[in-house]
């Protein structure tokens, strides 16, 4: 299960590299900074896609533990048009205050902003249901068990992004538009990924209980409020991250382009080890889900035990290579030397420092989404991102100006990772004593697998 989701994220961290790549070929600093100061304003997609989507794989497992497919069909229903509604009106939010949202994001240059201006339009404006509901269709479709399937697709979207880059920035555009060349690229890569998951869901719909037709049905069974109770904590998660990048952006913006610039590289260098936890955890919750419906409570916490292990092993790795190995990482994607080039090298070697606790957070964060415990994920989520790290960064920048607002995001991690582990220790202690719940079977529909794979009989 997580694997292929593992790959998947990595395969889109490339691709999410791939527009910095191919921008900072330009050596133009104020392009390289619009694309980094418009990834809060596209990463807002993943919050709303998150929101019905880690939900509604949450309610679809935990309705499959308990063989209640009608709920689970009623779920998957609730989830696209939830996610397709919201997403609607993000997009117009955006185009009718799209230049108060760019200088609010730290894109009041005026080279910047312009360049902003382009790349937030295709992607956001015109690609923001494209992107959202791909995004969507794969949690729930890794719901079902089917991760190979969901992975596929994330992948898929991210190698045409690599391969269309180049053609639209520096073929089919004119110089000095390489920003909308990526823009566009990246919007028809996610209408590819959207495509092969419409594709998937035809056929696997006899052995699905994907179910995505508007019915009144849906907003029964407090459906909507489950869904939300799991998702709200991944969407407030994910936005206060863009939240916390944009402030972050902002203060750089206050100091220069070349900081600007290099805080927008090191991000995203640094992005693959919280991408790789975000697999694992994305891949292990409907395990967890499942089995804790189920009350097969020793072999949920099998998988939080091995899950949680993975994900620290691997966020040290990253950490250890982003140490050692920052200034070829970062020359990557600045090729030439400067100051922009120098700051990302220093900022990438302090943000990597959070690698290891964020990611024993987000697992944990992970399970009490699994287990429909909103309140606790949505503490914890907050926490990691938005209540100590944003009033950090102005307590620590205006002691350590420039590197203190970088400093203040690890530190921010492990306080996060110590809230995490004394509320998981404490509530796994009363799991023990959790009471059985009862399995109940809809007419007409059998089980076959643990995974949730059902069949109409």
């Amino acid at each position: 299960m997580a694997f292929p989701t593992v790959v998947g994220q990595i395969i889109l961290v490339i691709y999410n590299m791939a527009d910095t790549f191919f921008v900072g070929l330009t050596g133009n600093d104020a392009m390289l900074a619009a694309v980094t100061v418009c990834m809060p304003a596209f990463m807002l997609l993943s919050a709303i896609s998150n929101l019905f989507g880690v939900g509604g794989a949450s309610v679809i497992a935990r309705a499959l533990g308990t063989y209640d497919f009608r709920r689970a069909k009623c779920a998957s229903a609730f989830a696209f048009w939830g996610c397709l509604a919201v997403t609607a009106l993000y997009s117009c939010v955006s185009f009718l205050g799209k230049d108060l949202f760019i200088d609010l994001l730290g894109g009041t240059n005026p080279e910047v902003h312009k360049n902003a201006a382009e790349y937030l339009f295709v992607t956001v404006i015109l690609g923001g249901a494209i992107t959202s509901v791909g995004i969507l269709f794969s949690h729930l479709i890794r719901s079902e068990g089917r991760s190979l399937h969901a992975s596929i697709g994330i992948a898929l979207g991210g190698v045409m992004n690599i391969v269309m880059d180049p053609l639209f920035m520096f073929v089919i555009l004119p110089s000095g538009k390489e920003a909308l060349g990526a823009a566009i690229a990246t919007t028809l890569a996610n209408l590819i990924t959207l495509l092969y998951y419409i594709i998937v869901l035809l056929f696997i719909r006899k052995q699905s209980v994907l179910r995505f037709k508007f019915k009144p049905r849906m907003f029964q069974q407090r459906v909507p409020a489950a869904i939300l109770a799991a998702g709200l904590p991944a969407c407030i998660m994910t936005l206060c991250e863009n939240v916390s990048y944009a402030v972050l952006d902002k203060l750089m913006s206050f100091s220069g382009l070349e900081m600007q610039a290099g805080i927008g590289v090191a991000k995203k260098v640094n992005m693959l080890a919280h991408c790789i936890v975000r697999g694992i955890a994305q891949g292990s919750l409907p395990l967890i889900a499942y089995n804790y419906s189920a009350h097969n409570i020793e072999r949920m916490k099998a998988f939080v035990r091995i899950s949680h292990r993975i994900s620290i092993t691997m966020a040290a790795l990253c950490m250890i290579i982003n140490l050692t190995l920052a200034k070829p990482l970062i020359s990557l994607f600045i090729h030439y030397e400067s100051a922009s080039y120098m700051f990302g090298t220093a900022f990438l070697r302090i943000l990597c420092l959070g690698g290891p606790f964020s990611a024993s957070a987000y697992t944990i964060i992970s399970f009490f989404q699994a287990t429909g415990d909103g309140g606790k994920s949505f503490l914890l989520a907050i926490l990691r991102k938005g209540i100590v790290d944003i009033p950090l960064m102005l307590l620590l920048g205006a002691v350590f100006p420039i590197y203190g607002i970088v400093l203040a995001t690890p530190i921010a991690d492990i306080v996060c990772c110590v809230t995490a582990i004394c509320m998981f220790s404490n509530y796994k202690k009363r799991l023990v004593g959790a009471p059985l719940i009862r399995r109940n079977n809809d007419v007409g529909i059998s089980t076959s697998t643990v995974s949730g794979s059902v069949s109409n009989t």
